[in-house]
């Protein structure tokens, strides 16, 4: 069974293990993997935190956490591949790697290594 939590603003996918009511010990599964949703791609307007104006129909690339830019490995008018590096974020010492969702072209970077991002704020738009 998948469920989707919400920790502080955080949203996360966990498979969990159902057990049968019969099986030995509690009714939880010993284990569950859970791993971060990351939306990377918005097409409106997650872009107030940043500044931004996106127009409907318009591309962007958002911050999955709230951190620290580290390093910014794109600039406008560079074409990028799918899962390709764009940038590097930092939250509580663990480094979060900013990946292209697809192929395209990057219109406008949003921030600077050394910027502080709120999660679900633009980081950069396509064209």
């Amino acid at each position: 069974m998948k469920l989707r939590i919400t920790i502080a603003g955080n949203v996360y996918e966990a498979d969990v293990e159902v057990l049968d009511e019969d099986a030995d010990g509690p009714g939880f599964a010993p284990y569950a993997s859970v791993s971060p949703v990351v939306p990377p791609l918005a097409t409106a307007s997650p872009a107030a935190a940043s500044g931004a104006v996106l127009q409907a129909g318009e591309k962007a690339c958002v911050s999955p956490v709230t951190g620290l830019v580290i390093r910014v490995n794109v600039e406008a008018g560079q074409a990028v591949e799918a899962n390709e590096l764009l940038m590097v974020l930092e939250a509580m010492k663990m480094e979060t790697q900013v990946m292209a969702p697809y192929a395209g072209t990057v219109k406008r970077v949003h921030v600077v290594a050394g910027n502080s991002v709120k999660a679900q704020q633009v980081l950069l738009e396509f064209e």
